[in-house]
């Protein structure tokens, strides 16, 4: 069987001083779509850190794309992160460029340097989140979905072995969240393997995955389907 692409065992996180999960176990293999969910502040996204490693493991031992995140050596960081794509509630794009320019300042950054790979690649995953015709586009003049796509985008270019999501659709309505939710499931049926954290149980109902709850500082894998809503969230 092959190593699992994600995998943490017995581990604690902290963050502030303060220990914010204990005892997490979760494994997650190639071509997965996982839900991590919970209650605002029950430490999703501390845990989501973790893996990118903002924040370091306290205890057990964890692996991330074949990385070992104990005692990770921050010269060794860069690496790790791109091997992943990471997708943020807040999108976190240069608003003074166009989605171009967005794009090219990643894969630059990463050591692409032939132009002519670094327009087909751009052109290649803007047509993977069908938003090809918007690449000439400033950001800022963008819709929030229309961002988040950008963004899922860019967590694409240089093949990630895992998408971690952190709250993608947060900052979207509902039509838009259900338009994003169906890229994710479209790249996942495509052989990406992604990580996503939400709260947004109606998007969990219509596109049902393997899940995990954050709660009382431990994280547990649960059957949505007999949780209780009301015990999740606000």
């Amino acid at each position: 069987m092959d190593k699992p692409i994600l995998a943490l065992n017995n581990v604690s996180i902290i963050q502030d001083d303060k220990q914010v999960l204990t005892e997490v176990n979760i494994e997650i293999n190639s071509g997965e779509f996982v839900y991590i969910i919970g209650r605002t502040g029950s430490g999703k996204t501390s845990l989501i850190k973790s893996l990118y490693a903002d924040l370091k493991l306290n205890g057990g031992t964890g692996s991330v794309v074949d990385v070992e995140l104990k005692n990770l050596e921050d010269n060794k960081i860069p690496l790790l992160r791109r091997k992943l794509g990471i997708v943020f509630q807040d999108f976190k794009l240069l608003s003074d460029r166009s989605v171009a320019e967005n794009l090219k300042f990643v894969l630059k950054a990463t050591g692409w340097n032939d132009e002519s790979k670094i327009n087909s690649r751009i052109i290649e995953v803007l047509e993977k989140v069908h938003i090809e015709k918007l690449i000439n586009k400033f950001t800022s003049q963008l819709s929030g979905g229309e961002q988040q796509k950008v963004a899922i985008a860019r967590a694409l270019l240089n093949n990630p072995k895992l998408i971690i999501a952190d709250e993608p659709t947060g900052n979207l309505d509902p039509k838009t969240s259900i338009e994003v939710m169906e890229i994710l499931m479209e790249l996942n049926k495509k052989g990406n393997t992604i990580l996503m954290a939400t709260h947004d149980f109606i998007l969990i109902d219509k596109f049902p995955n393997r899940t995990y709850i954050c709660e009382s500082g431990k994280i547990v894998e649960i059957d949505i389907r007999n949780k209780n809503i009301n015990t999740i969230y606000k």
